[in-house]
C-alpha cells in the first residue's frame, strides 16, 4: 500500500513569486527576495553585481594612481619612509575619501549597472557608513577572495548589506508588491 504525502503549501514568498512571475516575468521573479523587515527587493543579478564592483575597484585603483602621480610632482625628492606612508595612507584612506560619495549607494560602477548597495535589514541608505562599504568592497573584498581561492572557505555570517537592481524594485513596489503577508 503507497501513501501519498500531501504537499507543503506554498509559503508567502513563493506565492508572491508565482505573482511576480505572472506580472514581471521569470527573470524578476527569481531574483525576488525579502528585507529581514519582510519588504519586497529584486536582487542585483551576480553579472551586474560583479561588473559594479569592478568598476568601483577601477575607480579606486585610478584615484590610488592620481595621488601617487601628485606625490612625485609636488614631491620629487621624497624619501622612502614619506613615498611608504603615503602609499599605505593613499590604499587605505582612498576608500574612505571615495566611500564619502557612495551614501546613497550608488557609486559610479552601482549607477552604470543600475543597482544600489542598500541595508539588508531594511533597505534603507547606507548613509554614513558608505566609506566602511567602500573599504570593504576594495580593500577586504580581494582579500576575501583571495582567502577562498587558497582555500579558506567562508566562515558562516550575517549579511549586513545586499545589492539590489533599483529599476525593477521600484517597479516592484510601483505594482502594489511591497511587504511579506504578515500573520496574524
Amino acid at each position: 500500500m503507497t501513501v501519498t504525502r500531501p504537499e507543503r503549501p506554498p509559503t508567502p514568498l513563493e506565492t508572491a513569486k508565482q505573482h511576480v512571475e505572472q506580472a514581471f516575468g521569470p527573470r524578476i521573479a527569481k531574483r525576488l527576495d525579502t528585507f529581514k523587515d519582510g519588504t519586497f527587493f529584486v536582487r542585483a543579478g551576480g553579472w551586474a553585481g560583479l561588473l559594479a564592483w569592478v568598476v568601483d575597484f577601477v575607480v579606486y585603483l585610478l584615484a590610488v594612481a592620481a595621488g601617487f602621480v601628485a606625490l612625485a610632482v609636488a614631491l620629487p625628492d621624497a624619501s622612502s619612509n614619506v613615498v611608504t606612508l603615503t602609499a599605505i595612507g593613499l590604499l587605505f584612506g582612498m576608500p574612505l575619501v571615495l566611500g564619502l560619495f557612495y551614501g546613497n549607494g550608488r557609486a559610479l560602477g552601482a549607477v552604470l549597472t543600475g543597482t544600489r548597495l542598500v541595508r539588508y535589514r531594511n533597505g534603507q541608505r547606507i548613509g554614513a557608513s558608505a566609506s566602511w562599504a567602500m573599504l570593504v568592497r576594495t580593500i577586504l573584498f580581494p582579500a576575501l577572495l583571495a582567502a577562498v581561492v587558497m582555500g579558506g572557505g567562508l566562515a558562516p555570517g550575517d549579511l549586513v548589506r545586499i545589492s539590489i537592481d533599483d529599476e525593477a524594485t521600484r517597479r516592484l513596489h510601483a505594482a502594489g508588491f511591497l511587504r511579506l503577508p504578515t500573520s496574524t
